[in-house]
């Protein structure tokens, strides 16, 4: 790894005016004698080409730990303001597996105020050991406490890996952790797996979704991922009474922090197209924002939530909460049935989750056609018509 040295002593007034206006970044700042390089720097080496005598271009080598002490697999448990994430639960499932493989314990982390009974629940999972930060500082979520409370965790117990839930909470503690342990992160993985060695591949797409980036952290502990909701299966929970795992209760003192809650205010319902169990997305297919109507109509016709691709988003034909891909969200519907779509990288990363996907598209070779179950060769504003005649008919005769 390289960084820049600046020589403090060797700075005039001058000389500073000139590295900061020299800078296409702005990474420099501060005064003679404080000159500071911040994190908008690119090491393109321009300063160091024009005042060689005062900027140098260094290689850094980084201290690898000592990784044979960190073993089992961790998993943050998503418990705010009362409720539990769902995707707590698919990364226990996925954890277990990625355990198994090496022989690891799976470990979950639970966080908030009086929690200990969820924390015996959730050992019907097949946990090895949950261990439970209950105390009234957790009962709503704050940054500062919470990320205290990880790093407790962390130096006492040395988990090999540690998975995320992409929610705000797992969003926000996840790149402080890895700050703290100066260890990798990898955002928002699609697929996970574990080698012999214990290395964690975490998977995602990458360069605008045209390659699948296998991404390894192998000299720093532990191994950190954040992954989406509706990406894993959610485990079926073990019969009461067969729990084989403990839970540790953890403490730790008082944090300081500078966010105060007055008042919790809980947010409307809405759009949620990751709980959707048929779903009919629509993609650059869509002759015209006036067809919307129309095709919302066969929606509601077949009980479908309505979504879309990112163009008909980023078109305001369509509410971005209602796009499925990597910019958008993740489902794993029973029924997708995708209409005008060909089936790009970054759409099918969010839905190739889904029991059944149907595919209507007027070109045969259009990718989405390669991954579907049934596909129909045709123009959607034509094919969908007639399966709702087709819907009408059958439900008349059911009728009679």
């Amino acid at each position: 790894m390289k960084r820049l040295v600046v020589q403090q002593d060797l700075f005039t007034e001058k000389a500073a005016a000139e590295l900061a206006k020299l800078c296409p970044f702005g990474a420099v700042e501060g005064r003679v004698g404080d000159i500071r390089i911040n994190a908008a720097c690119r090491l393109c080496g321009l300063c160091v080409e024009a005042m060689p005598e005062l900027v140098a271009l260094v290689e850094v080598g980084e201290a690898q730990a000592d990784i044979s002490h960190w073993r089992g697999v961790a998993v943050f448990i998503d418990y705010t303001e009362g409720i539990l994430h769902p995707v707590s639960l698919e990364l226990l499932g996925k954890a277990k597996a990625l355990a198994g493989e090496i022989g690891h314990p799976v470990y979950a982390v639970l966080i908030g105020n009086a929690v200990e009974p969820l924390a015996h629940k959730l050992l019907a999972y097949g946990l090895d050991e949950v261990f439970c930060y209950d105390d009234a500082q957790f009962r709503h979520f704050r940054i500062e406490p919470y990320t205290a409370a990880l790093t407790h965790f962390i130096n006492a117990i040395q988990p090999a890996s540690f998975l995320f839930g992409a929610t705000n909470a797992g969003r926000s503690l996840a790149p402080r952790l890895a700050a703290r342990f100066r260890t990798g992160l990898t955002a928002d993985c699609t697929a996970l797996e574990m080698t012999a060695t214990g290395e964690l591949v975490q998977i995602r797409p990458a360069f605008g979704g045209n390659i699948m980036a296998q991404i390894r952290t192998r000299a720093s502990r532990p191994q950190m991922c954040t992954v989406r909701y509706r990406i894993f299966d959610q485990p079926e929970p073990e019969p009461a009474g067969r729990e084989r795992g403990s839970v540790r209760l953890m403490q730790i003192g008082p944090v300081a922090s500078g966010i105060e809650v007055r008042e919790v205010i809980p947010k409307p319902k809405q759009i949620d197209i990751a709980e959707a169990e048929l779903i009919l997305a629509l993609g650059r297919g869509v002759a015209d924002k006036r067809d919307i109507a129309a095709l919302a109509q066969f929606a509601d016709l077949i009980g479908a939530q309505l979504a879309c691709t990112r163009p008909l988003a980023e078109a305001g034909w369509l509410d971005p909460r209602v796009q499925i891909g990597l910019s958008g969200r993740s489902v794993k519907p029973k029924l997708i049935i995708c209409a005008g779509i060909s089936g790009s990288v970054q759409f099918v990363a969010g839905m190739s989750g889904a029991a059944y996907i149907v595919a209507i598209n007027t070109d045969p070779k259009a990718p989405i056609m390669q991954i579907a179950d049934l596909g129909l060769v045709g123009d959607l504003h034509e094919v969908l018509p007639m399966a709702a005649d087709l819907v009408e008919s059958h439900r008349k005769g059911k009728a009679l």
